[in-house]
């Protein structure tokens, strides 16, 4: 046992696991044919060909309007299977660490996928598959997703820290206040990546790469077409498209060059610790004001715990919610209900403050509610809300505004910039066998 490696254990459980499965696939009648293939084998796991085509068919609807942005069908597949391993990781992950999404949070997500687009879940549900998408697919994926953010939460999030030093100076710096910079831009980017630990050639092999996708990109070849085909970054499939950031909101590795670039420049080849970065400015426009909105809101908290179940903590809130709507006093029941202790003596009542500095939950929430109005109950990580949006301002950015805004920036580039070298060290600490191009 002592010859073996992790990575030869791994090796033979995933042979084991390609046995099963090509026994199952045989197991028909004798003129029976091949209906699906291994196209990768991940860790324990692995990925079938229909899994890959229906991926990538849903990526080509969202393209029909634009079907010259993608890449020929052999180059899409690759990529494709590369996003589909990424995520086959990070589920793997997750069950070890024990993640999990309950019916009820997942329920909530989709109602509020359904509001979104103005619908209820049953209208929802009938447009996806009048669109020709599996609703239990759909909804499947939306929990993969949901895990997913667990997990980068617990695993990138939670370790993120930021310095009073680093706020001072992107608050205060005199002739370079990236908060008050007259532009911002559109900005769509390319990665090459370059695995953490690598092998001799590998470095010269990916600037290789870099150097030939910025050849083409600088030629004028379709920007978003070689990021789905070639970019190595979480947004290839969206085209490399990061939308519209302020400069305090970009990566470092192309803050230098931003001032003298122009709507449909390329950027030189930058390099970080992820790899070599190729930025393109779709479009820039003027920032008219340095006005922030604001928002007024009170709420009430309600915590699970080993005798009260989220089936009980929203049942709880929702007849909170109906006595409020009935005439009972908020601020009454928030005094006496309300488990955030901060805000429970003053009525449930928050401070006037940006809603960026709010739990993602919690945020997404208060920026969909209409002022005097209550929304449903909801779960953040913290327990199940309620919230009522007193009202909603524009206010000039003061410097309190401006810290809170400064604080949120950098929070948001640091964690695009962690996940990139995380998702990279993931796969390369992992056994994956990639099977797309062999014979069946």
């Amino acid at each position: 046992m002592n010859n073996f490696n992790i990575k030869q254990l791994r090796f033979f459980s995933a042979l084991f696991l390609i046995a099963v499965s090509l026994t199952f696939l045989f197991a028909t009648k004798s003129n029976a044919k091949l209906l699906d293939r291994i196209v990768a084998v991940v860790e324990n796991d692995v990925i079938m060909e229909s899994e890959l085509r229906q991926r990538v068919n849903v990526l080509v609807k969202q393209f029909e309007g634009n079907p010259e942005a993608l890449p020929p069908q052999d180059v899409l597949l690759d990529q494709v299977l590369q996003r589909l391993i990424i995520e086959r990781l990070q589920l793997q992950l997750a069950e070890q660490r024990g993640i999990q999404v309950d019916e009820l949070s997942l329920d909530q997500t989709m109602r509020n996928l359904a509001k979104r687009n103005r619908m209820t879940l049953e209208q929802f549900r009938e447009t996806l598959i009048k669109q020709g998408h599996d609703y239990v697919a759909y909804r499947d994926q939306v929990r993969n997703e949901m895990l997913l953010d667990q997990l980068r939460r617990r695993t990138i999030v939670s370790g993120i820290e930021i310095s009073e030093s680093e706020v001072e100076e992107l608050v205060t710096k005199a002739d370079k206040d990236l908060l008050k910079k007259e532009y911002e831009y559109n900005v769509a980017h390319i990665l090459i990546a370059v695995p953490e630990n690598p092998k001799p050639g590998q470095i010269e092999k990916s600037q290789h790469r870099a150097s030939l996708v910025h050849d083409r990109a600088k030629s004028g070849n379709n920007f978003a077409k070689l990021a789905i085909a070639a970019s190595d970054a979480q947004d290839a499939l969206q085209g490399g498209d990061l939308g519209w950031r302020n400069k305090a909101q970009l990566p470092e590795v192309f803050l230098q060059q931003i001032d003298s670039m122009q709507a449909g420049e390329v950027s030189k080849i930058g390099q970080s610790a992820a790899g070599y970065h190729i930025f393109k400015v779709l479009d820039r426009r003027e920032i008219k004001n340095t006005m922030v909105d604001q928002v007024l809101a009170r709420h009430i908290l309600i915590r699970t715990n080993a005798l009260l179940s989220d089936e009980e903590a929203e049942r709880k809130l929702n007849d909170l919610k109906t006595r409020i709507e009935n005439g009972d006093d908020f601020e009454e029941l928030a005094r006496a209900n309300s488990e955030d202790t901060g805000s429970a003596v003053n009525g449930g009542k928050m401070d006037w403050t940006v809603s960026s500095n709010f739990v993602p939950k919690f945020k997404e929430v208060v920026d969909e509610l209409e002022p005097k109005t209550i929304s449903e109950p909801f779960k953040s990580r913290f327990g199940w809300h309620i919230v009522e949006v007193l009202d909603k301002r524009k206010h000039d950015n003061s410097q309190e505004a401006m810290r809170a805004q400064a604080r949120e920036q950098i929070r948001q580039r640091k964690i695009e910039e962690e996940t990139e070298l995380w998702l990279r060290q993931l796969r390369d600490e992992s056994y994956i066998e990639n099977r797309l191009h062999t014979s069946n």
